[in-house]
């Protein structure tokens, strides 16, 4: 038997505005229905996601669809970049991604590292591993805990690869125990590449 993974990265939300609490464009409410229509036939058991609202709003209706509610890890919530709960700006984002992939323990003052960040959201993904063995689960998540969980898998989810991923987008993933065997991406249409 197996068990999959859909790795939900969430819908496109505002630019401005606090980290955990900004949600979704009309845009990115629009895209969350269609993540909702392309998983309707999944056989979803489970649906967890970030703690930030524009993760919850992009799969709350996937768990309405099974008649869940979303299960919140805080641990899910994306790479915290500064000490303070502002987006950082695409400009200044660019380079500090990539000296953090280049150098994992890296990390800006009052924020966290890759390193850091790949820990505690694996150590929930295999914790998920054990409790919905063999069923199918969605994680609602970010650009960059996304690809260090998928990353900690197979090395080849990279800087590169979390540049070509798009707002929203979904990665099903299939595990035989905790070994990743398979990866496919769902969402369709190339919707252009964002950075976080």
């Amino acid at each position: 038997m197996s068990t999959f993974v859909y790795m939900v990265r969430h819908g496109e939300s505002p630019k401005e505005g606090n980290e955990r609490t900004r949600g979704l464009t009309p845009k990115g409410h629009l895209d969350a229905k269609r993540v909702t229509d392309l998983l309707k036939d999944e056989k979803i058991d489970a649906v967890v996601s970030s703690p930030y609202i524009r993760s919850i709003l992009t799969v709350e209706k996937v768990a309405e669809q099974i008649g869940q509610e979303v299960i919140v890890y805080e641990d899910l919530k994306e790479r915290i970049f500064s000490s303070d709960d502002k987006r950082v700006s695409d400009k200044e984002l660019v380079p500090l991604l990539e000296k953090s992939f280049g150098e994992s323990s890296f990390a800006l003052e009052g924020g966290e590292s890759n390193a850091d960040c790949q820990q505690r959201a694996v150590n929930v993904l295999k914790e998920l591993l054990e409790t919905f063995r063999d069923k199918h689960i969605v994680i609602g998540s970010h650009g960059a805990v996304m690809t260090l969980m998928m990353g900690y898998f197979d090395s080849t989810y990279d800087l590169d690869f979390l540049h070509s991923t798009s707002k929203p987008d979904i990665y099903r993933m299939k595990f035989i125990e905790k070994e990743l065997v398979n990866v496919q991406r769902l969402w369709g249409g190339n919707e252009g590449i964002n950075p976080l």
